[in-house]
């Protein structure tokens, strides 16, 4: 009994010390991280909003996952001729926490109160990356008045998560869990102790605790990593402190299970064929993937699809040239792009 009692106590310590590190770690994080833009209210709640440049207003959606900083090399060359925005949406990046369920309603209006806060109503054009696709999309059939034209960079497959294999949903499950547990781990300085060696070199200790708290899962965390390493290191330590707070995970977790049920309604949701769109497709892209973006492109005589030979899904930071020339020429044919001196 006596032995059980120091092992429970060691432990507690432990853990105390663990959420002090967090604690204390979350603190340095926002004085040496301000927000890169500004702090939108939207009714009770914030979202950030950073935007370079000046002209006509070019909006980005991140992946399911991703924050403003996802775009920062296509944002800093678009922002040469024209206003380019990125944003986070809740409870990810600078951003704070949504306030309830997420649902695809739910994320357009988020979107739709921050454009018109900001004063962003003109018509702009909008690029969703992955499931940032399905968002602007959805978007553009709500405010058609408000869109010039769509980039969808690799968009998910509305069919294939509309209609779920059990497979997939055992990956939406499977998902939602390890963000869940991350954010627990988040809390108790795990997270931040893994993530603060990786920084420094040391990755021997941050696998093994990722093998023993991720199981299968590890391989994923470590294909996300091997993206994050291809944006530009001024960054890293930035995302480093949003992946250190629970609510970052927390948020994981709420989109990956909002997936299938967005992937639900936005299929009965259509963008009117006078908005033009420049699809751009993985070399991984699937032949339902294909098929899906081939029918979208057929409805408009004026949207094109786009294979970018050299990338995986991230294309933006693969061949980020790419996005940045796909969104030249579509603000050029829906009324013209600004040039910044």
């Amino acid at each position: 009994m006596e032995t059980l009692l120091i092992v429970l106590a060691c432990v507690a310590i432990l853990l105390a010390c663990g959420a002090l590190y967090q604690a204390l770690g979350t603190a340095a994080d926002r004085r040496r991280y301000p927000p890169l833009g500004r702090l939108i209210d939207i009714g009770g709640r914030c979202l950030h909003l950073f935007e370079k440049g000046q002209g006509r207003a070019v909006v980005f959606e991140s992946g399911i996952s991703a924050t403003c900083l996802n775009w920062t090399v296509v944002q800093n060359e678009v922002a040469q001729f024209a206003r380019a925005c990125t944003y986070d949406r809740a409870s990810l990046g600078w951003s704070d926490p949504a306030s309830s369920p997420r649902t695809l309603s739910d994320m357009v209006d988020d979107l739709n109160a921050l454009l018109t806060a900001a004063n962003l109503s003109a018509s702009h054009v909008l690029v969703g990356h992955s499931f940032g696709g399905l968002l602007v999309r959805a978007y553009a059939a709500r405010y058609p008045d408000q869109v010039a034209g769509l980039v969808l960079v690799d968009p998910v497959c509305i069919a294939d998560w509309a209609n779920l294999t059990p497979q997939r949903a055992r990956m939406i499950a499977g998902g939602a869990m390890l963000a869940r547990r991350g954010a627990l781990l988040a809390r108790l300085g795990v997270v931040r102790f893994s993530l603060a060696l990786l920084m420094h070199g040391g990755r021997r200790v941050p696998q093994t605790i990722a093998k023993v708290t991720s199981g299968p899962g590890e391989g994923v965390i470590s294909r996300i990593v091997g993206e994050v390493r291809k944006m530009p290191p001024q960054v890293w330590p930035m995302i480093r402190a949003h992946w250190c707070l629970p609510a970052s995970f927390r948020g994981l977790a709420d989109y990956l299970e909002a997936l299938p049920p967005s992937a639900m309604e936005g299929a009965s949701l259509e963008v009117p064929a006078r908005i033009p769109m420049t699809i751009l497709s993985a070399t991984t892209a699937s032949p339902a993937e294909l098929a899906e973006r081939g029918a979208l492109i057929a409805r408009s005589p004026r949207s094109r699809h786009v294979i970018a030979a050299k990338s995986g899904h991230w294309i933006h930071l693969d061949e980020p040239e790419l996005v940045i020339q796909a969104i030249r020429e579509m603000l050029e044919l829906t009324g013209g792009a600004a040039t910044v001196s």
